[in-house]
């Protein structure tokens, strides 16, 4: 897999990406309902930008970020890394991959090992893709630590995820997804359950984050105001369709679809215009 064309070629692609679930089958059960979370998306996030996905609870928006992941499978459609199908990605291509992309999940203390101390847990995607020497892995850790400001990191380096407050638990987190060095990020809903200064600093780190290393993220998110400020450009999804796709103060300012409007409408302070 080589590298992108940074000028030309999008990072990521989704061309008429749908996903169902098939429930379990009952043993008395006439009839299995399946459950259509995405029905023919097509989205495209360009190299370097942080896209923001955002609509509401079960609009299937994990499951876009899961699907681009391949933490799961789409049901039809083709997924595209830097113009190469992820579906077919096997053996040497397929490690690759899972080097080139990382998740930040929503809730920071059900996403880290407790029996992991902080540098293990950092640690442990160096030692899955066999990056570097002990010694090496030790010295990223405490520098990586640092970068997310967890600083010194040798102070941080033998705690545990319970002996950290929930704003350094996500830091951790966000360390060990980046510390790879990977070309792509899904951060599903990251500051959903801090409180406002502390998502406005870590809003702020993914931005340093994405600057510094050129990261290219997927922002997964209910909140139009937290997707407006750190987001190049927005999708609105509802029930598995993307309706609306735009600059982030255009889709703020100028929205076009009923249900973008209505989720303007029930974000406090919010005007646009008509």
């Amino acid at each position: 897999m080589g590298k992108p064309d940074k000028k030309t070629s999008p990072l990521v692609e989704m061309k008429g990406v749908s996903k169902t679930y098939f429930p379990r089958k009952q043993l008395f059960a006439r009839h299995q309902n399946t459950v259509l979370a995405l029905n023919g998306i097509d989205l495209c996030i360009e190299t370097g930008e942080i896209f923001g996905l955002v609509g509401q609870s079960g609009s299937g928006k994990t499951t876009t970020g899961r699907l681009l992941l391949r933490l799961e499978q789409p049901t039809a459609g083709e997924i595209l890394f830097n113009k190469v199908p992820v579906r077919g990605l096997k053996g040497r291509a397929l490690k690759e991959f899972r080097s080139r992309v990382q998740m930040i999940f929503q809730d920071p203390y059900q996403s880290l090992n407790s029996h992991l101390s902080i540098a293990e847990t950092v640690m442990e995607p160096l030692v899955v893709q066999k990056i570097g020497t002990p010694e090496s892995r030790s010295k990223k850790v405490i520098h990586t630590l640092e970068t997310v400001g967890l600083s010194p990191g040798k102070s941080f380096y033998n705690r545990y995820p319970h002996q950290l407050s929930g704003g350094q638990r996500q830091r951790v987190a966000i360390a060990r997804a980046i510390v790879v060095e990977p070309e792509f990020i899904v951060a599903d809903e990251p500051t959903s359950m801090l409180d406002a200064t502390i998502a406005i600093q870590l809003f702020k780190l993914l931005m340093d984050i994405k600057a510094t290393f050129g990261m290219t993220f997927l922002f997964i998110t209910h909140n139009l105001a937290a997707a407006r400020y750190l987001c190049d450009r927005i999708a609105v999804i509802n029930e598995g369709h993307i309706v609306e796709v735009n600059t982030a103060e255009n889709i703020i300012r100028h929205p076009e679809h009923p249900y973008t409007k209505k989720l303007i409408q029930v974000q406090p302070g919010f005007k646009f215009s008509r």
